[in-house]
């Protein structure tokens, strides 16, 4: 008998279990930051995500990246940011962008880590309604779901992710991507919150 070759994994597959321990580091992170401990603290979170989708929303200029993903204007989460602050009566500060000489495929790997935070946030939103009393028109807008819902879009880029990465090259380029950008989250997390 031949033996049947395995598929290859896809490439949002291979992110998930590649990303799997950076993704847990970020969880214990967020645990010592404890950023709904009161506005204050939530409010550098939120200067922390303003310069990370600052970074995410960058690369949106990139036309490959926009061929690759036909719907990035419905994506990014900066301006939400910033009216957060706002509310909070809170600056972001003035920190350079990390994603000047990032384009395409490793855009992609950006652009992942950006878009699983938004699926993930439904939690996050829940602690800051419960805790702080802030909600998607005020204060929390940067953890709203998309007007389409959550999973729909995340649904959308999971296909337009897979169909880029067909191959080992691409791929590779797309986790060094995801790598840098969850390490540029920890490091802005480690900075707004003084963590060591």
């Amino acid at each position: 008998m031949k033996p049947v070759a395995t598929p290859a994994p896809s490439l949002s597959a291979r992110l998930k279990a590649d990303t799997a321990a950076l993704h847990e580091q970020m969880h214990a992170l967020m645990e010592q930051a404890q950023p709904f401990a009161d506005r204050a603290r939530y409010a550098q979170f939120v200067a922390a995500q303003y310069h990370f989708q600052r970074d995410v929303e960058h690369l949106f200029d990139d036309p490959a990246l926009q061929a690759a993903v036909p719907d990035l204007q419905v994506r990014g989460r900066e301006a939400d940011a910033l009216a957060d602050l706002a509310d909070l009566g809170a600056v972001p500060g003035q920190i350079d962008i990390a994603t000047a000489t990032v384009r395409m495929p490793e855009a992609l790997g950006w652009l992942y880590v950006s878009e699983g935070s938004t699926l993930g946030a439904a939690f996050l939103l829940k602690q800051v309604q419960q805790r702080l009393g802030l909600d998607e028109q005020f204060g929390a807008r940067n953890l709203a779901a998309y007007a389409e819902g959550r999973a729909v879009v995340w649904r959308r880029f999971v296909g337009f992710l897979d169909q880029a990465g067909d191959s080992p090259q691409v791929q590779e380029a797309v986790l060094a991507g995801a790598r840098a950008a969850f390490e540029r989250f920890g490091a802005l997390l480690r900075r707004h919150f003084a963590l060591a």
